[in-house]
């Protein structure tokens, strides 16, 4: 394991299989236990937090942890803000090829509607994934997964949905086992995106190919071990409530958890339906009614904000303001795709949460470590620095925690640790 920048001089490299001391100028811990009206994140100045065989031992200020007598000594010294490893809850990562000819459309004054409906947008990145290998598939991702443990992330939700057939979906789950299998990438939450469009071979009906998933694929997907989460796009001119439900209820009665795209283009009930399925999160929402917001808040379903997709489509934000004063958990994800989020970069999306959609900072933060975690059943592993998690960790060369949702557009994150080991590191 190489040190970053800022570890003390002369010491050995840390292993995460021994005893090692982060210490930092000022330590974010998003540990509610820690948390306060006027400090949210927790923060705890001049901190040090020890690790041992990968796990998080102790977390404290500096005089509390290196005591007279603890037997212990720094591996490194941060100058900057060390924060839990950031937690992407909402990408569509496993996908190859380019839309940026359908990027420049938009840009220039295209709908993403009519585009999708003249055979670009989600069925383009299903020829592209369709033409691939699953090695390519796999090495595309992992590629990516590298790039944004670079920005400070850890762990990284990925969803299927571009196959749009059988062997494709399988394919795409097949490339998303096999990164979550190397520990040097983040960590990866696999998620099934049984209804995202209709392809081709479809002939236009949605409920005959819904009725086809919920019957065979989804059983077998399950079967097969390769998804937690089971996701279906429901809105305008996707799918139905009625389409969708049996496919999640499916879901559910498999044991696997749900995930809902909700309200992008207008309300169509997609909320109603999150709330009743018990979801891990309805994505999207920027169309969503106050009786759905109200749904939501009575399920403690988490809204998943995507402002990188509401800005290249022109949009305005969800009712964030609604969503808040119900008491529904706000996360933010990247939504990286190759269309309407061409992006790797989950700082990005919170800068874009904190200037576009009026979130405080703490609320980003919170939103894309503590709360993202517990949106993807991962609050016993990661999201927060606190005795018992995993050494899941960001250590930024920025002064404080202001500055990581600043658009810097390039990576500010010296250092990057799962379990305890360094993913990632800046020269």
């Amino acid at each position: 394991m190489t040190a970053p920048p800022g570890a003390a001089q002369g010491d050995p490299a840390p292993r995460a299989d021994r005893r090692f001391v982060i210490a930092a100028r000022r330590l974010v811990t998003c540990d509610p236990s820690r948390a306060s009206a006027s400090d949210p994140l927790g923060v705890i100045e001049d901190a040090a937090l020890v690790v041992r065989d990968g796990a998080i031992e102790a977390v404290g200020r500096r005089q509390e942890i290196l005591h007279p007598g603890a037997d212990l000594e720094i591996a490194f010294e941060a100058a900057g803000v060390v924060t839990p490893g950031l937690v992407d809850c909402h990408t569509h990562a496993p996908w190859v090829g380019s839309r940026d000819a359908e990027y420049a459309v938009r840009m220039a004054g295209g709908d993403y509607e009519a585009i999708a409906a003249a055979g670009g947008g989600i069925v383009a990145s299903m020829r592209a994934v369709r033409a691939a290998t699953a090695g390519e598939l796999a090495a595309a991702l992992r590629a990516r997964l590298r790039r944004m443990a670079a920005l400070g992330v850890t762990a990284v939700e990925a969803k299927s949905g571009y196959g749009l057939d059988e062997a494709s979906e399988r394919k795409q789950l097949e490339a998303i086992a096999e990164a979550g299998e190397d520990a040097r990438l983040p960590r990866v939450v696999p998620t099934y995106l049984a209804l995202h469009a209709l392809p081709p071979e479809a002939a236009g009906d949605r409920a005959a190919y819904a009725g086809v998933v919920a019957r065979s694929w989804l059983p077998a997907v399950a079967a097969a071990g390769l998804a937690r989460y089971v996701d279906a796009y429901i809105d305008r001119s996707a799918f139905s409530v009625d389409e969708a439900r049996p496919v999640l209820e499916r879901a559910r009665a498999l044991g696997l958890g749900v995930r809902v795209h909700v309200g992008q283009f207008a309300d169509v009930g997609g909320a109603a339906l999150a709330a009743s399925l018990g979801a891990a999160s309805a994505d999207h929402l920027e169309h969503v009614a106050p009786e759905g917001i109200e749904a939501l808040a009575r399920a403690g379903v988490a809204a998943a904000l995507l402002p990188v997709a509401s800005f290249t489509l022109r949009q305005d934000p969800p009712p964030i303001a609604a969503l808040r004063a119900a008491g529904v958990p706000l996360i933010v994800g990247s939504d990286a795709n190759p269309g309407t989020a061409p992006t790797e970069s989950l700082p990005l999306a919170l800068a874009l949460a904190v200037r576009l959609y009026g979130l405080t900072v703490a609320e980003v933060i919170l939103g894309a470590t503590r709360e993202a975690a517990r949106s993807l059943g991962l609050a016993d592993v990661c999201g927060a620095v606190r005795a018992g998690l995993r050494a899941d960790l960001a250590i930024w060369d920025l002064p404080h925690e202001n500055a990581i949702v600043q658009p810097w557009g390039t990576p500010r994150a010296q250092a990057v640790l799962r379990d305890g080991e360094i993913i990632a590191v800046r020269g």
